[in-house]
């Protein structure tokens, strides 16, 4: 793995961002690890956040105008991506965001931020269903710029209804690239090398996404 992907594990492990045990998700399925980017939540924390977000971007080579946080937590994730971006690689860059409800009053409004013009690049923690990128998309359609990729933090990797994960039916629907700092198999082959690990856990996340990894 790259540097920034074991220091995206380490800083998610060190606040209890991601966490490994039993976890019942909304689908059902009992998951071995649970990953929350909520609880990236202070000044540092976001700061060393926003440089995995950045680098990860950066590996990625997808050419953009614009980053774009959806509402909520794509929000900060934009913001301290951004910073990152001017700081560590000298890319000032745009960045805009959406509100939940439309503003009625003062500008009004979905959109905060600069305008969408040209390429857009979302950055998100997950993609779960994809509802939150399919929103935004279509306010980058209509505002008449092009979305050409997402960012997150972790890509599960897991098939939904048939063998395609989230990532996998949104990068196809829409024609985008999808880039995530650490995917499913990472977090396998972090534990896989870490002699501290508990055998048991390693075991686990194997056997899962033996049962409900999507088809690469």
């Amino acid at each position: 793995m790259r540097a920034y992907q074991n220091r995206f594990i380490e800083l998610a492990k060190k606040h209890d961002a991601l966490k490994f045990g039993e976890f019942t998700l909304k689908s059902g399925r009992v998951s071995p690890y649970f990953f929350n980017a909520g609880a990236f939540n202070s000044g540092a924390t976001l700061a060393e956040l926003g440089r995995c977000y950045a680098d990860c971007i950066m590996a990625s080579g997808i050419e953009f105008d614009v980053l774009l946080g959806p509402a909520y937590k794509g929000i900060p994730l934009a913001a301290v991506t951004a910073v990152a971006l001017a700081d560590q690689h000298g890319l000032d860059v745009p960045f805009a965001y959406n509100r939940k409800e439309a503003k009625t009053h003062g500008e009004g409004g979905v959109m905060v931020g600069a305008p969408l013009e040209g390429r857009i690049l979302i950055i998100d923690d997950v993609i779960t269903a994809g509802t939150a990128v399919s929103e935004v998309i279509d306010m980058i359609d209509t505002a008449g710029a092009q979305a050409v990729g997402v960012v997150i933090g972790l890509d599960r990797q897991e098939k939904l209804d048939g063998e395609a994960s989230a990532v996998q039916t949104i990068s196809a629907k829409f024609n985008l690239a999808v880039a995530s700092i650490v995917n499913f198999a990472d977090l396998i082959d972090y534990l896989g090398q870490d002699r501290g690990a508990d055998d048991s856990v390693l075991l686990a996340m194997q056997h899962y996404r033996a049962k409900y990894g999507a088809t690469e």
